[in-house]
């Protein structure tokens, strides 16, 4: 019997150093998708340089703004229960997408709050704000923390749907 019992003790460590280690890479796993990291980017700046209305598609919005002044600006569905692919939303004045009968881009998808999201003009520039949903909003795969420009080629997803932002 006392042969097992040393190997019951090495069994025991080993398995709470496995635990440790599982631990350990959750929360780095965390902070890193929290964005507190604050390391260089792959080109080399660091993230205390990046413009706080720049997203994943681009450096910041001086560069690249959809001007809206003389254009029509337009929600294109790419995907959406209850929606065909290419259906448009013409973006003038505040809309809000959601699942509830208040919204006026409607969504009949249980990821949708019933007030998800909001589009909306400010100056020159469309922007996207999400309004507490549960599930998020995404702008180009990035979770939309606060309000951001849309860009032409942008890409906002709410659960299931996902449509494409775009300028004439």
């Amino acid at each position: 019997m006392t042969t097992l019992e040393p190997v019951s003790v090495a069994l025991k460590f080993g398995f709470l150093a496995v635990l440790y280690l599982f631990l350990l890479w959750v929360a780095r796993s965390a902070r890193k998708d929290l964005g507190a990291g604050g390391g260089p980017l792959a080109d080399g700046s660091s993230s205390a340089t990046i413009p706080p209305d720049a997203t994943g598609f681009y450096p910041a919005s001086a560069l690249g703004v959809a001007d809206v002044a003389h254009r029509a600006p337009r929600l294109v569905v790419e995907r959406a229960p209850g929606h065909d692919s290419g259906m448009i939303y013409d973006l003038e004045g505040d809309i809000v997408l959601g699942r509830g009968e208040r919204a006026e881009i409607r969504l009949e998808d249980p990821f949708a709050s019933s007030r998800h999201a909001r589009v909306y003009e400010q100056g020159k520039v469309i922007v996207i704000e999400d309004l507490g949903s549960t599930n998020g909003t995404y702008l180009n795969e990035e979770l939309l923390q606060t309000p951001r420009p849309l860009h032409p080629g942008d890409r906002v997803r709410i659960g299931d749907s996902e449509f494409a932002f775009e300028v004439d």
